[in-house]
């Protein structure tokens, strides 16, 4: 009797395993990355409503950048729309401190 569809099967599960082991902890590190975007660019909107609020006067550019922002993020998506989102919301709260100070 012949070994070597033994050898093959122990092969091809020593690849799988060694495959695993490499994409595990890669796709949690991205998923992690991905929350934690997420988590910052919300952060920078609620940092940016509040600004709004407490702003005595309207600010039209400063609007368009948080519904913009806003959107971005009812769209979901990667890191890359987070960042987006979180950097709109950022300007918007610049704008409104700004326009806050006189």
């Amino acid at each position: 009797m012949s070994s070597w569809p033994i050898w093959t099967v122990g092969v091809v599960l020593l690849l799988g395993a060694g495959f695993a082991a490499v994409a595990v902890p890669r796709l949690r590190a991205g998923e992690l990355h991905r929350r934690t975007e997420w988590s910052a660019a919300r952060a920078a909107i609620g940092t940016a409503t509040v600004s709004r609020d407490a702003c005595p006067v309207p600010v039209a550019e400063a609007e368009q950048l948080l519904s913009r922002a806003e959107l971005i993020a009812a769209g979901r998506g990667g890191r890359a729309a987070a960042r987006t989102a979180a950097e709109c919301a950022r300007q918007a709260d610049a704008l409104w401190r700004e326009a806050a100070r006189g």
